[in-house]
């Protein structure tokens, strides 16, 4: 069966997802880069947090690949960038590119799986 520009189109977006939290976030985190123990120190978190929040990040995003699990794995990933925009908006970061920036993702990864999910489609129906 041929997908749709649609479904291409949501595969497209959670693909840039998959690759941007992989490189930008889970690969610092889980390979100890320093960046990521400075970054969380300085929105006042421990860096003893690195690695446990890089395990989270690594499981969220296999769940949200593997079609079975990715409404799973873009909820708790919803979860996950909730606590950092809190964390972005107690630090009293710049609006649009931090405090926002989970706010971003998160229209990317439900973007994404709504073009690519007839079931989501059903569910939450775009009218006109």
């Amino acid at each position: 069966m041929k997908a749709s520009p649609m479904v291409w189109t949501g595969r497209a977006l959670s693909a840039l997802f998959v690759l941007f939290m992989l490189a930008a976030s889970v690969a610092p985190k889980l390979l100890g880069m320093p960046v990521a123990a400075e970054t969380l120190v300085g929105l006042g978190w421990s860096a003893d947090y690195v690695l446990a929040i890089g395990l989270m990040e690594l499981a969220f995003v296999l769940l949200y690949i593997y079609p079975r699990t990715s409404v799973l794995g873009a909820v708790m990933m919803i979860g996950l960038l909730g606590g950092a925009m809190a964390t972005q908006v107690r630090v009293d970061s710049p609006l649009f590119s931090h405090q926002l920036f989970s706010l971003y993702l998160g229209l990317i990864i439900w973007g994404g799986l709504w073009l690519r999910d007839p079931a989501l489609r059903a569910l939450f129906p775009f009218r006109r």
